[in-house]
């Protein structure tokens, strides 16, 4: 069965259990409250290799928010886009140059609110390895490949916790090759190898 099939079957199963997710990066009701969520969406791209890889990008030290951060592609999702896929599969070319047609989309996971207000939905698909990805300087510094056991397997990841805005906010971080995969990322990360069977704990 091939990667894409694989990747279909264990979502869709992975949807049918009741699991423990991260569903916000604030635990403190008073931080969401009744705020209005803008649509976002990120492009999980897997690479289809024996040992598949997953595509993250480093963000621009000049970008305004979240500057150097590591991040999946994507962003918020314009009115001209059809839907989530769309403003995903959109944000992708635009960041590093990912075909739209190169993308194999398997469906979407579990959607994070953050509490700078975004909804975000991440996209899954699978992409041919080793294509000739370019950032564009104005948002993306670089992009790397990290392997997709590596990212997905509970020994890599470590549970933190810093006090922002009056409350204590929970996060997980992955270190890989001098990388520092955490925050919004991490959670997103987490949520899908609990999708995909890896491990079962409850936040």
């Amino acid at each position: 069965m091939k990667l894409a099939d694989r990747l279909r079957a264990a979502l869709q199963e992975g949807h049918e259990r009741d699991i423990g997710l991260i569903a916000s990066d604030t635990r403190d009701p008073r931080i969401l409250g009744d705020l209005a969520l803008a649509p976002a969406a990120v492009l999980v791209a897997i690479t289809d290799r024996p040992e598949p890889g997953l595509i993250l990008t480093e963000r621009s030290a000049a970008l305004r928010k979240h500057a150097g951060q590591v991040a999946f592609p994507g962003g918020r999702v314009d009115d001209t886009d059809a839907d989530e896929i769309a403003g995903a599969l959109r944000e992708a070319h635009e960041e590093i140059g990912l075909p739209p047609s190169a993308v194999e989309v398997i469906g979407i996971t579990d959607r994070y609110h953050t509490f700078t207000g975004f909804d975000i939905v991440p996209v899954l698909g699978v992409i041919p390895p080793d294509l000739p990805l370019i950032p564009h300087v104005d948002e993306v510094a670089d992009w790397f490949e990290v392997p997709l056991a590596f990212a997905l397997d509970p020994a890599n990841r470590v549970q933190k916790s810093i006090e922002f805005q009056g409350s204590e906010r929970h996060y997980y971080e992955i270190m890989w090759q001098g990388r520092r995969i955490w925050g919004i990322t991490a959670a997103i990360l987490i949520n899908l190898s609990r999708r995909l069977g890896h491990d079962h704990a409850a936040t």
